[in-house]
């Protein structure tokens, strides 16, 4: 136990809660489909999934190359086809064919001020956090779509538009979107969008080196964390952990502590969105703390 204390000590010299990794683990494999465990082993060790698993992750893409919604019909998505490369990164697939066009569909829909919306089509359709025409949803697509254009410019192919600007592939589009998000962030840190919009746009402008203009929104963040759900505080820490923020920042130890508290005695974590959904709760807490 004392060896398993220090290593989960955060900078300070205190010494953290702990969150068990192993526990979660065998929660996983336990109540987990082969997707799930197949995500598990690449986020462990970078085992390449089975072609059949991958060709079931991709399956249903528009020809456009974005994926559509269960509620839009055969219209390309943005919040859609963001859902289905989180799914794809973790299993190590946003270097293939169908995660590359995916990804060039995002940054083709990029709006002229550097945002992104639903297609007008999807009006009446649209979940609150995706209606087109309103801005919270548009801010937070905007800051969905280019946390993932970020995260694949800097870990996929070389070729593309490069430029001097941090941002790798899409480093154009990235900078365009970054300057959307800061526009959209009060002075004390504060945003006018849903609550996943606070931790993709911070990990979106930490890339981007605007480490004033996310610290604003982390700031916030912290405070918030002792009341937010398992759900909320995993998909935060693995978004940020995603783009090379350090678990001894402030905020990722907050996260820690909070997850420390929340975990079950079976080794999961609790997902809002009901007991179906506990083990993508827990794969996003093995990923950030892993």
């Amino acid at each position: 136990m004392a060896n398993r204390l220090k290593r989960n000590r955060l900078s300070g010299g205190t010494v953290s809660a702990v969150v068990d990794l192993d526990a979660a683990i065998g929660f996983i494999v336990a109540h987990g489909d082969a997707v799930d465990r197949a995500r598990l082993s690449w986020l462990r060790v970078g085992a390449p999934p089975q072609p059949a698993i991958l060709d079931d992750a991709e399956v249903g893409q528009a020809p456009d190359g974005g994926w559509p919604a269960i509620w839009g019909g055969d219209v390309a998505s943005v919040d859609a086809t963001c859902f289905r490369l989180a799914e794809l990164d973790d299993l190590g697939a946003l270097g293939r064919p169908a995660a590359r066009r995916a990804l060039d569909w995002l940054a083709t829909c990029q709006r002229p001020d550097g945002s992104w919306e639903e297609d007008e089509s999807l009006s009446g359709w649209a979940p609150p956090w995706a209606t087109p025409g309103d801005p919270e949803a548009r801010l937070y697509l905007t800051a969905n779509a280019a946390f993932w254009l970020t995260v694949a410019g800097h870990d996929a192919r070389p070729a593309g538009p490069l430029d001097h600007r941090p941002g790798g592939v899409y480093a154009g589009v990235v900078h365009g979107a970054a300057q959307a998000l800061v526009s959209a962030v009060n002075a004390e840190g504060t945003w006018a969008s849903f609550l996943a919009t606070s931790w993709l746009g911070a990990a979106v402008l930490y890339r981007q080196e605007l480490y004033y203009e996310s610290a604003r929104i982390q700031v916030v963040l912290t405070d918030r964390v002792r009341d937010m759900t398992p759900s909320d505080v995993t998909a935060m820490a693995s978004a940020l952990r995603r783009v090379g923020l350090s678990t001894d920042d402030t905020l990722l130890a907050a996260a820690r502590r909070r997850l420390a508290e929340t975990q079950r005695s079976d080794g999961g974590w609790a997902s809002d969105d009901g007991e179906a959904f506990d083990v993508h709760t827990t794969l996003a807490a093995f990923r950030a703390f892993r």
